[in-house]
C-alpha cells in the first residue's frame, strides 16, 4: 500500500509539472514572435513620421500698416501670399473689434515645411522644452525677431516675432479626412507625445529641456 501511495505521487507529481510546464514553454515560443512583431513595426513605411504643416503666425493685435508690413515678412520667408486672419471676438481692454483683421498666418508643406522649421530650430539651438510637444503628437515654440531666420533687417518694416506650429503625422491620417467612407485611426496609428519626442531627437538631434 505504501508504495502504490508513492507511486501515486509521483504520477501526480509529473502531470503538476507538466501544466506548470506547458505554459511557460508556450511563452518562451512566443517570445521570438513577439520580437518579429516589433521589428515589423520599426521596418513599416506606414508607421513612419512625417510633417503633415507647419503653420507660422504673426498677430500683431491691429490692423493697419504694421499688420500689412508682418504680411511682408511672412511673405519673404515662405514665399508665398499670407492670409489675413480676424478676431473672433470684440475686447475694449485691447481695442479689437469683432472680425477685424489682426493677424497673418502661412501653411507650409512638404521640403518648404522643412526647411523654415530647421531655420527655426537653428535660432533655438535644437533645444525645446517638454511643454512644447502636445498630447495628440505636435509641438510648437515661439521667436522673437525675425532677422534670425535669415531675413535681412529692413527699418521701414521693423522687427517682429512669430508663433511656429508643427503638425506630425503617419500616412493613412487622409481617412479621418476624406468625405466619403471616413473612418477612425487606430490607437496605435496615432502619434503620441513620446513618439514626437523621439522623432524630434532623431531627426534634428534635439534636445528636450525638462520644466524648469
Amino acid at each position: 500500500d505504501a508504495q502504490e501511495s508513492r507511486g501515486l505521487g509521483d504520477v501526480y507529481k509529473r502531470q503538476y509539472q507538466r501544466r506548470v510546464r506547458g505554459p511557460m514553454a508556450t511563452t518562451t515560443q512566443q517570445k521570438p514572435a513577439e520580437k518579429k512583431e516589433k521589428r515589423a513595426k520599426k521596418d513599416n513605411p506606414m508607421r513612419k513620421i512625417t510633417i503633415e504643416k507647419l503653420c507660422i503666425n504673426i498677430c500683431v493685435g491691429e490692423s493697419g500698416e504694421r499688420l500689412h508690413r508682418a504680411a511682408k515678412v511672412l511673405d519673404a520667408l515662405c514665399r508665398q501670399t499670407p492670409v489675413y486672419s480676424k478676431a473672433r471676438f470684440t475686447v475694449r481692454s485691447f481695442g479689437i473689434r469683432r472680425n477685424e483683421q489682426i493677424a497673418v498666418h502661412c501653411t507650409l508643406r512638404g521640403p518648404r515645411a522643412r526647411d523654415v522649421l530647421d531655420k527655426a530650430l537653428k535660432v533655438k539651438e535644437y533645444e525645446l522644452v517638454e511643454d512644447n510637444f502636445s498630447e495628440a503628437g505636435n509641438f510648437g515654440f515661439g521667436i522673437k525677431e525675425h532677422i534670425d531666420l535669415g531675413l535681412k533687417y529692413d527699418p521701414t518694416i521693423g522687427i517682429y516675432g512669430m508663433d511656429i506650429y508643427c503638425v506630425l503625422g503617419r500616412k493613412g491620417f487622409r481617412v479621418a479626412r476624406r468625405k466619403k467612407k471616413t473612418a477612425k485611426i487606430g490607437h496605435s496609428h496615432r502619434v503620441t507625445r513620446e513618439d514626437a519626442m523621439n522623432w524630434f531627437k532623431t531627426e534634428f538631434d534635439g534636445i528636450i529641456l525638462k520644466k524648469k
